[in-house]
């Protein structure tokens, strides 16, 4: 059969990472605080995307049934 210029690469199923971010939480917050926030998530080399997870996950475990 003639090559027809598809790599391996292209005809692979791509897999899907476990966890994968697919979802935003939109919320509304005090702009001081806002900035607040971000600057010391700055400070502390950190992201606030990460620390809101963080927040999250830490929020699920102590709250959940079991």
């Amino acid at each position: 059969m003639a090559d027809e210029g598809i790599s391996e690469k292209q005809v692979k199923p791509r897999k899907k990472k476990a966890g994968k971010k697919d979802s935003q939480l939109l919320i509304r917050i005090n702009s001081l605080e806002r900035d607040e926030f971000i600057s010391l998530c700055e400070e502390l080399d950190t992201s606030a995307a990460r620390e809101l997870r963080k927040f999250i996950r830490s929020f699920i475990r102590t709250h959940q049934d079991g």
